[in-house]
């Protein structure tokens, strides 16, 4: 199913880029958003099972896949709506090329979930960087291609690392008479790996990780792709995206926590875990870019999971959760983006304001966003965050406890701030009241697909279906 599944990606994005009719265009994205949707379906039927040797739909990999197939719709439906409205220098060439890089862009993560070998898992997050590089250069200006060298220089520098990391597992596994790095073996192995070899492995590994992951110290090159690309872009960016990070760092800590050497890698863990949340709090405290706010947004909750990741117990479970419905939540504020950038063509706060008389619905949802992404009670992200707490407190880590406590409440303060600025202050530029022209109406309805996502992230939080507690309980098992 896989093989024939990439194969058809492949045929889909070529007919994509050769064929410049706007009808059958759409109608290709179309046939592969139900391939995708059948895709994800047919792994959650066959869950557990291990597909050419290297491929395996654990419940992690299903969870993850399952979110990507459900954002995949609003994501490409605003995509057609960037592409159709919002782009008005597009041709009929960049836009196959959009679409062909958007669909292999999916495609790659959702193979990188599904990955137990590590070195297929390296292949398709090289895949990543090379197709989110296209789709971020896609407006073919200097600020695009900037950001796009940024990106692809850091990716190319993350993934010597991991690189560099495999190399040095290899040594370990060569002294335990072992040749197979599919993780399913590594797991089954750890306890004969050599402990230097394996902590220096996953030192490197773990820093080049974190290019996808979104943390110090890679942290630098999603910021500008997020910034740069289109909104629908961003909005798989800064969700995931940034999950292949999460779950190959799940898949190596998964590894290293069957060894003596787990408190160790756990320390290191959490140290750059609080590091990442306090450049999140420094930036969104002082940044006027509202997209990039959006994108330090990201650091902060991927740090808060790989916090509760490290400190272990029930936040393990806490940190799955999180990042599900992180990947719910973060979308919609990318995808409400577009509509902003149509009435105010900036992206600078100064410029910003009075979007409840502009835009009602799409008001409510930034709204309803920001109290998201804020964790504020009743959001789907407060159950998970609170659960992090609660891990910090059981496993007597009071101190990073009460400075993340801190961070946090800068950081709502920094991004309230910007969001009530946005929906409720006069616009006022240089001094002096725009007059408030020629402004573009909103049609409500684009506004639907992001209130479904913030009422599904609620429903599963609160009232989480049973198969997908049991798929986050079969992920937890993996380490504890």
């Amino acid at each position: 199913m896989i093989w024939m599944f990439l194969a058809a990606t492949f045929a889909i994005s070529t007919a994509l880029v050769i064929n410049k009719n706007r009808g059958v265009n759409y109608a290709l994205v179309l046939l592969y958003q139900c391939l995708f949707l059948g895709f994800g379906v047919y792994q959650y039927f066959y869950i557990n099972t291990i597909q050419h040797g290297v491929f395996k739909s654990d419940p992690l990999a299903v969870l993850m896949l399952l979110a990507l197939c459900f954002i995949s719709v609003p994501v490409l439906f605003h995509a057609y709506r960037y592409i159709d409205k919002d782009d008005s220098e597009a041709t009929p060439h960049t836009r196959g090329v959009f679409f062909a890089a958007l669909i292999l862009l999916i495609t790659a993560c959702s193979m990188a979930y599904l990955s137990d070998h590590l070195a297929v898992t390296w292949i398709f997050i090289e895949i990543t960087t090379l197709s989110a590089s296209v789709l971020i250069y896609h407006h073919r200006s200097i600020r695009a291609l900037e950001g796009t060298w940024k990106y692809v220089f850091i990716c190319a520098i993350s993934i010597t690392f991991i690189y560099v990391g495999i190399l040095f597992l290899s040594l370990s596994l060569k002294e335990a008479g072992v040749q197979d790095i599919s993780f399913t073996s590594l797991m089954k192995n750890a306890g004969k790996l050599d402990p230097f070899w394996l902590k220096l492995s996953f030192l490197f590994i773990y820093t080049g990780l974190t290019a996808k992951l979104g943390l110090v110290p890679m942290y630098t090159a999603g910021i500008d792709a997020k910034d740069k690309a289109p909104g629908p872009v961003g909005a798989i960016l800064a969700s995931a995206l940034m999950n292949v990070g999460f779950v190959s760092l799940y898949r190596v800590y998964a590894v290293i926590s069957g060894t003596p050497s787990m408190s160790w890698a756990g320390t290191i863990m959490m140290i750059a875990a609080i590091l990442s949340v306090f450049v999140a709090t420094v930036y969104m405290t002082r940044i006027k870019n509202i997209k990039r706010m959006f994108a330090y947004s990201g650091i902060e909750h991927m740090g808060i999971a790989v916090l509760a990741l490290a400190a272990g117990g029930i936040g393990v479970y806490a940190a799955i959760l999180h990042i599900f419905l992180h990947t719910l939540v973060k979308p919609v504020l990318f995808l409400q983006y577009n509509q902003i950038y149509r009435i105010y063509q900036s992206k600078s706060i100064y410029d910003l304001g009075n979007y409840f008389r502009y835009n009602r619905a799409g008001a409510i949802v930034i709204l309803l966003g920001f109290i998201s992404v804020a964790a504020m009670p009743p959001s789907a992200l407060f159950v998970s965050e609170f659960m992090v707490f609660q891990s910090l407190f059981s496993g007597g880590h009071l101190l990073i406890m009460a400075v993340l406590l801190i961070l946090l409440t800068f950081i709502i303060w920094g991004l309230g701030v910007n969001i009530f600025k946005l929906l409720f202050t006069p616009r006022i530029s240089e001094g002096l009241l725009k007059e408030e022209i020629n402004v573009p109406k909103i049609n409500p309805w684009e506004s639907l697909p992001q209130y479904v996502l913030i009422i599904a992230s609620v429903y599963l939080a609160y009232n989480p279906p049973a198969k997908l507690v049991w798929m986050i309980q079969e992920a937890v098992k993996l380490i504890q």
